[in-house]
């Protein structure tokens, strides 16, 4: 079997790429040109999955999808920042560039499946249908961010890391082949942002260094003035330099009016989520059923009722209130430990009695 590996010169993509040669594939390694660092001089991914490939002795290419990862990824990002929008980046990511289309140049080159070393499990049942899980090792597992996968893609995909316990494991596995990547530091920030900065990314991209608003009350009381929508997120407390006779949070970003909306803790819950764009690995059961969903990464999976609505949009109710529903990022559902799919949050829900004043923007 012709195996393609998604290799970003890290420790888990080679420990992927030796795992599946080790069991017998034919394996060759992939790498994407996405932007001018991930290609350049030593450390870069290009030049470190190279040197993996060399001592694993599989064939490597070097893939060129900068300018579909500039339309598709970046351009988005700042789009949604700029429409007061919280986005993930490597939801989009894996729905349009890894699964799309690094999947289809996988295919191209004659590979029966394409692997990364994302930490998920996979099952498939015998008439064919594909059960996408999270991984045993819970702290890493990674489900949420592919819950766009399609039974079609998911036919094709691997995912060697999901049975493995931790992550000490993978890196026992890397010194166990002596790849020359095994003490490479992980990287937890968002590829394209250099250090992790939100705030100087945006600024320098989209020219929204003097972008100040008006900071106000949930009751509609002006507070004090902030440098820009871009700057808060929901749910932020520290950093906002107004004075109260108590913490305020960030509830809203209003970006049509160029305000940011602060109140007490107890309206930074809410009831429930409106969510778009929906995509379904496996069937709803109904248009009306349980489950449990998560609504951002580092979420625990909490208990809720799913009502799909006519429009194609889905009601999301909490069995217990949740903190932090940020517009733009993702709500995924689960069946126990099973993917079932999920969609982009548009608002959060609140219970009338969050509803402050006739001018409330709840």
């Amino acid at each position: 079997m012709k195996v393609a590996v998604a290799m970003s010169g890290g420790v888990d993509s080679s420990v992927t790429a030796a795992l599946l040669k080790q069991q017998g594939h034919e394996v060759i390694g992939i790498t994407m040109r996405l932007f001018a660092p991930c290609t350049t001089g030593s450390g870069s991914a290009a030049h470190d999955a190279a040197a993996v490939a060399r001592h694993l002795d599989i064939n490597h290419h070097v893939v060129d999808f900068e300018p579909d990862f500039r339309d598709l990824i970046i351009d988005d990002f700042i789009a949604e920042y700029t429409r007061g929008q919280t986005p993930n980046p490597c939801i989009r990511c894996n729905r349009f560039i890894k699964f799309g289309l690094l999947l289809d140049k996988a295919r191209e080159l004659g590979a029966d499946f394409l692997a990364t070393g994302h930490y998920v499990r996979m099952s498939t049942d015998p008439d064919g249908t594909c059960h996408l899980r999270m991984a045993r090792n819970t702290r890493k597992d990674q489900s949420y961010f592919l819950y766009t996968l399609t039974q079609a893609r998911l036919r094709h995909l691997l995912f060697p890391l999901g049975e493995i316990d931790s992550k000490d494991e993978v890196r026992r596995l890397a010194r166990e082949f002596g790849l020359p990547v095994a003490e490479k530091g992980d990287s937890q920030e968002v590829c394209f942002i250099p250090g992790d900065d939100y705030v100087a990314f945006l600024e320098s991209s989209s020219g929204r260094a003097d972008t100040r608003g008006d900071i106000v009350h949930l009751n509609g009381t002006l507070l004090g003035r902030h440098g820009g929508t871009h700057r808060y997120t929901i749910g932020q407390r520290k950093g906002l330099g107004i004075a109260w006779s108590e913490p305020l949070y960030v509830v809203e970003i209003d970006s049509g009016n160029n305000r940011v909306v602060v109140a007490e803790q107890q309206h930074v819950f809410a009831e429930g989520l409106l969510a778009a764009d929906l995509s379904w690995i496996i069937d709803p059961p109904a248009t009306e059923f349980a489950s449990s969903c998560k609504i951002r990464y580092r979420h625990q999976p909490v208990a809720c009722q799913v009502r799909i609505l006519e429009n194609g949009t889905s009601e999301v109710s909490f069995d217990n209130p949740q903190k932090s529903v940020t517009p733009g990022q993702s709500v995924v559902f689960y069946r126990g430990d099973e993917v079932l799919g999920g969609g982009r949050i548009v608002s959060a829900l609140r219970a009338p009695k969050q509803r402050i004043g006739r001018n409330s923007i709840f």
